[in-house]
């Protein structure tokens, strides 16, 4: 049945998402005289900015460098990478942190400072330097948003809240020309613009456990697809190491123990109080994200247990709660005192590194069609994120897609919204998600093979049935659906253990026949089509 809009509106440019890249997109766009438009599914404040805690990775020459530089934080974002990081992208958006971070603070951001005044720093996993700046401790993410939410209302850039955006118009030549969308009530409009930005994160929803929130569903990585797009490296899906242990039943959201503890000397030991970290990585328990993760799930395997425990007693309690006081409060809520009890932690599902395939201006291949932060593939990640680099990315790429937008409509290069096609009949495959989530869970999580990945995708297959997207339900499990199907099949594509991606039956990393990417777009059918591409180290 065909979705008939009941109402429209205009814009320059339409944002997709009110996390740091959107609402970042949004407020710059507005600076250069764009009509501006956000819509977010739930109410602007429900992303996953807000759950943000470690900081942002930034070097601040000048300020409280001592010694550290952009090219080794490039250095050290390039080999967490595994190899897959595009180095020329990775340089741009690095270069471009400084001015970001003290645009966001001339907005009203607040960062903890240190006895002297200056900008406190800590160190996370992967980083060779005391590089990352926070806020409220381990609150970044929040103070990011307000200040960023408080910049967009003061300038009253116009946002539809309870609206998810369905599908892409285009024009007869293919240009987007703007989005169909549902309010809450499941009411179909159209916004016309000839740019339309998606900053809609990312698909942790995916699995049982995540630190994300009940938005991360892929839906702006399916709406992509569906208009023409790339997407790339879906297979490399960060766990973090230390969530918060709730019980083996735990589901969604769960609360994340920021890495920067283990920044302040906390240490991961198993049940019987031994170092999981030791011997590992020569950065022990500051390894990268993947080392960490990959090795905390072999000790529960080796020991038949659940989870494991971040000794943080060390600290000073009230030390502790003043650092941490996010942390602090959920470990109380479950009974845990971080001054005397070790943390029960384990790997949960944290971060997208792959995404619709983007430049660092978020320009896609698609005329009229940009995207930035998580749900991008600008090359920043490669096969596994280095700690705190997502809010410093979300304020580079949005303030640089915000900018093209504005230039690409100068130059007459996006297509007119008037000429945008009329929308065939939506309806999508859609499993059922407790059967999606708990079958990703069990096979395409930490430690995949080719049995494993091959039942999943049956498994998920018996529980899907076509439906029509007329609800927000309907639109996001149908977005997870597609996102999970294509990411058991580059899983399966690609045979080595890289980044993120470990096949038990493929454990070793394999340059010569996997220093590629793999990248899928949508053929004529409606069905994935798989395609490698080289990673060129630069920006293409």
């Amino acid at each position: 049945m065909r979705i008939e809009p009941r109402w429209e509106a205009e814009a320059d440019l339409v944002v997709v998402g009110t996390g740091v890249a959107g609402l970042t997109a949004a407020v710059d766009a507005h600076a250069l005289g764009l009509r501006v438009l956000v819509v977010t599914k739930a109410t602007a404040v429900d992303g996953n900015t807000r759950w943000a805690q470690g900081g942002v990775a930034v070097v601040l020459p000048g300020e409280h460098d001592e010694g550290d530089t952009v090219r080794h934080h490039v250095q050290d974002t390039l080999t967490a990478g595994a190899g897959l990081c595009e180095e020329a992208a990775v340089a741009a958006i690095l270069a471009d942190g400084p001015a970001a971070v003290t645009r966001l603070r001339r907005f009203g951001a607040v960062f903890d400072a240190d006895s002297n005044g200056r900008l406190a720093r800590t160190r996370e996993g992967g980083h060779s330097a005391f590089r990352v700046v926070h806020a409220g401790g381990d609150a970044t993410g929040a103070e990011v948003e307000r200040a960023l939410l408080a910049a967009a209302k003061d300038n009253r850039i116009t946002m539809l809240d309870n609206h998810i955006a369905v599908e892409a118009l285009r024009t007869p030549h293919g240009e987007v020309s703007g989005l169909l969308v549902l309010d809450g009530r499941g009411v179909p409009g159209v916004l016309r613009a000839p740019a339309v930005l998606l900053a809609t994160g990312g698909l942790g929803q995916m699995y049982q456990a995540t630190s994300n929130p009940e938005v991360a569903t892929a839906d702006g990585l399916a709406l992509a697809l569906r208009a023409g797009a790339v997407v790339s490296d879906l297979e490399f899906v960060q766990f973090h190491p230390t969530v918060l242990y709730t019980g083996a039943e735990a589901r969604g959201r769960c609360p994340l123990v920021t890495e920067a503890v283990r920044g302040e000397g906390a240490i991961l030991v198993d049940a019987f109080g031994e170092r999981v970290m030791l011997g590992v990585h020569p950065l022990a328990d500051l390894a990268p994200r993947d080392v960490v993760s990959a090795a905390i799930t072999r000790r529960m395997v080796e020991t038949g247990t659940d989870h494991v425990f971040l000794d943080a007693t060390h600290l000073d309690g009230e030390a502790f709660r003043k650092r941490f006081p996010t942390v602090h409060a959920a470990c109380a809520a479950v009974g845990v005192d971080p001054a005397v009890d070790p943390i029960p932690v384990a790997p949960a599902a944290h971060f997208s590194c792959g995404g619709v395939v983007s430049t660092v201006d978020g320009r896609t291949q698609v005329t009229g069609l940009y995207a930035a932060g998580e749900v991008a593939r600008t090359g920043l990640h490669g096969a596994n994120r280095l700690a705190s680099n997502s809010l410093l990315e979300g304020l580079v790429v949005g303030a640089r897609a915000a900018r093209a937008v504005a230039a690409d409509l100068a130059s007459g290069l996006l297509g007119d919204p008037a000429l945008a096609e009329s929308l065939p009949p939506l309806a999508a495959p859609v499993a059922e998600r407790d059967v999606l989530q708990r079958t990703m869970s069990r096979h395409a999580a930490i430690g995949r093979n080719l049995d494993g990945l091959g039942a999943a995708a049956q498994l998920i297959d018996h529980a899907t049935v076509v439906r029509p997207l007329r609800t927000r339900q309907a639109v996001e499990d149908a977005a997870l659906t597609m996102a999970a199907g294509i990411l058991l099949t580059v899983a399966a594509h690609r045979t080595e253990s890289r980044g993120c991606h470990v096949r038990t039956d493929y454990p070793e990393r394999n340059d010569i026949a996997w220093g590629r990417s793999v990248s899928v777009r949508l053929d004529v059918a409606g069905q994935p089509f798989l395609f490698d591409t080289p990673v060129l180290g630069g920006v293409a």
